[in-house]
């Protein structure tokens, strides 16, 4: 299925300054990992060394944070938008 995922500021610089990059995946997971397949550098952005998505990054399918869904094992449905949202944080 093809899962549209939107790429923050930051990490345009591994997309060449593209904003949304289209992978094929059935989960969460498998979305991300296809992204660094076709992106080399988002897995050690975005995962720790367990494999898990980093504290400080937020993942969203729609409006839902993934982490309040199945994680990175929630299925994704053909033209579902996941964003990528780094946390802020700041006083």
């Amino acid at each position: 299925m093809s899962v549209t995922v939107r790429i923050p500021t930051q990490l345009r610089t591994l997309t060449g300054g593209v904003g949304e990059v289209s992978v094929e995946a059935s989960t969460v997971g498998d979305a991300l990992k296809a992204l660094d397949a076709s992106h080399p550098g988002f897995g050690e952005r975005i995962f720790d060394e367990n494999g898990k998505l980093r504290r400080f990054v937020n993942v969203f399918l729609a409006d839902e944070d993934v982490r309040f869904l199945s994680g990175l094992d929630t299925s994704v449905s053909d033209g579902q938008t996941l964003s990528i949202v780094p946390a802020v944080a700041g006083g």
